[in-house]
């Protein structure tokens, strides 16, 4: 990222902030060694954990469970040219502790698919990051239609 090229890095907490508003973020897992992206919807824990409820036979636990991942939010205004997105990288784990499962139950995400064999995963925060992009504009106020080469400004 370039310090003029309009977007504003986030520190964890504003990241962390920011993500605690939206109410889907996608998980981004390795699938037969190719990228793979699914939409979810998500809890936070303390610490920033990232929290997911899915059915316990599911390809997502199973492909995620142990594995490095990436898990990505965003909330975009394209009228006004503005809006944030937040990345967090970490491993991710199926909850096994029954304690830990009775604790998040009860603050983690409900599922918008129920199934009778559900599990909570959570994706442990190891590296936060976060861009915002301001009303168009670079971080010296520039606007950035003004600055070539720019397509669709108008």
């Amino acid at each position: 990222m370039y310090p003029n090229d309009g977007f504003r890095e986030l520190d964890r907490h504003e990241c962390l902030d920011l993500l605690a508003t939206a109410p889907v973020g996608r998980v981004v897992h390795t699938r037969q060694a190719l990228p793979a992206v699914v939409p979810v919807n998500f809890g936070l824990d303390a610490g920033g954990a990232v929290l997911l409820r899915t059915s316990a036979a599911s390809e997502l636990a199973h492909a995620v469970d142990g594995a490095v991942v990436a898990f990505e939010a965003d909330a975009v205004d394209a009228d006004a040219q503005s809006g944030w997105s937040v990345v967090i990288t970490g491993r991710a784990a199926v909850v096994t502790d029954p304690v830990e499962t009775e604790r998040l139950d009860r603050v983690g995400p409900s599922s918008w698919v129920p199934s009778i064999d559900e599990v909570l995963v959570r994706i442990e925060p190891e590296l936060v990051t976060g861009r915002e992009l301001v009303g168009g504009r670079t971080l010296y106020g520039l606007r950035l239609c003004a600055l070539p080469p720019v397509h669709g400004c108008p």
